[in-house]
């Protein structure tokens, strides 16, 4: 697979190294392929699985800012939105960025504050 998740790094201008860009992209594309094969497989956006993914994908976020309930709903949103975020996602698997999306409504409502 050709980076598809590295879109985003080029959007802003940071104090990361290469490596530790390299490293960002590797670990969120893992996450979102992870979550792609749970909505592949059918997996409710409620389930353990996917709700333990989204819990990988908040301590992600956790390495470049701590997001109130709302402010990490609102990333959730700009997946759906049209913005490269979608589109990269999108490019995984069709409707992965809505079950995302979802997912992460789920989580925050549930465990942020």
């Amino acid at each position: 697979m050709d980076r598809p998740f590295g879109v985003q790094g080029s959007q802003f201008n940071n104090d990361y190294s290469k490596e530790q860009n390299d490293q960002f992209t590797a670990e969120f594309g893992a996450i979102m392929l992870e979550l792609r094969d749970e909505f592949l497989a059918g997996a409710p956006i409620d389930s353990d699985a996917v709700q333990a993914t989204i819990a990988k994908h908040y301590a992600f976020c956790l390495k470049f800012w701590t997001p109130s309930r709302e402010a990490y709903k609102s990333l959730a949103l700009s997946y759906m939105l049209p913005t490269p975020y979608r589109d990269s996602i999108e490019a995984v698997s069709p409707g992965l960025a809505k079950f995302n999306h979802d997912a992460i409504v789920i989580w925050a409502d549930a465990n942020l504050n």
